[in-house]
């Protein structure tokens, strides 16, 4: 068996603990809702580590310059 990482390993988790809670209920647009959890804090821990340089943080995150302004509006980062 491969080891997972630790972030595999925390959305696993937090999935299966979703799936129990829902005791039941019908899920709904559940890849939606994760991404809307991960990538607020992913963009921000990024832009902190970049030092609020928007071209190095897109960078890092293998995306265009444009598009982390999109998302950093989106999420109503500044």
């Amino acid at each position: 068996m491969i080891k997972e990482n630790e972030i595999t390993a925390c959305v696993r988790k937090a999935m299966d603990q979703y799936f129990t809670d829902l005791d039941g209920e019908k899920p709904g647009a559940i890849y939606d809702m994760v991404l809307g959890c991960v990538e607020k804090p992913l963009l921000e821990v990024v832009l902190h580590h970049a030092q609020g340089n928007q071209t190095k943080a897109a960078d890092l995150l293998g995306i265009n310059r444009n598009t982390l302004r999109k998302k950093m509006q989106t999420h109503g980062i500044q």
